[in-house]
């Protein structure tokens, strides 16, 4: 016997994602909300894992060039999965993709391209589709901070020293707001960015 639990797990992101949007004054579509919740509970799953597999361990020039010389039905498919494999990884992964030496606004980049180039394609068809596809390409950066908060709402492993480090070493290249709300949350109050005027 099997137990769907896709309703289930689709609602727990969408009010996840939708809680950092709120705690991160991102105001987004509700389609791209609910997409972004979809690309979550699609992750969770087992058969994603080769998606995944594939953001994390292929340089992403490669597989976006393998998207693009696919066929046209195909091809849709595969920038859709580098898309979200690109924002899912960059939100739950960013360390991994750091400590590969892999630069945010590059990944950025892939991922925003693949989602516009998709978006492209369904020219003619579904109005909402194209509009989450451009929102998705536009905001890609903004969308990875929400998933990075998502991340971190639903991990169960400990804040610890390191990771504290970490996050304020990160807030210190990138300026980020959430990354300064959460140093703030553990009493580090961050002041100045380094090379900063």
């Amino acid at each position: 016997m099997t137990i769907d639990t896709s309703g289930k797990i689709e609602g727990f992101f969408l009010e996840t994602v939708e809680a950092a949007c709120k705690n991160q004054k991102v105001e987004a579509s509700g389609a791209a909300t609910t997409y972004l919740a979809g690309v979550l509970a699609d992750f969770v799953r087992p058969d994603t894992h080769a998606t995944l597999s594939e953001t994390l361990d292929r340089p992403l020039t490669l597989v976006l060039d393998d998207a693009l010389q696919t066929p046209p039905p195909e091809r849709f498919e595969r920038l859709k999965s580098l898309g979200d494999g690109t924002l899912y990884v960059s939100g739950f992964f960013g360390d991994h993709l750091e400590a590969r030496g892999v630069d945010d606004d590059f990944v950025a980049s892939i991922g925003g391209f693949a989602y516009r180039t998709a978006g492209a394609m369904l020219r003619g068809g579904s109005v909402t589709l194209v509009d989450i596809y451009a929102e998705l390409a536009e905001r890609f950066r903004v969308f990875v901070e929400i998933l990075a908060e998502v991340a971190e709402r639903t991990s169960f492993s400990p804040r610890t020293n390191t990771g504290a480090l970490r996050m304020y070493e990160k807030w210190v290249r990138t300026g980020s707001d959430r990354l300064a709300r959460e140093l703030a949350a553990q009493g580090l109050t961050p002041t100045t960015r380094i090379g900063s005027a």
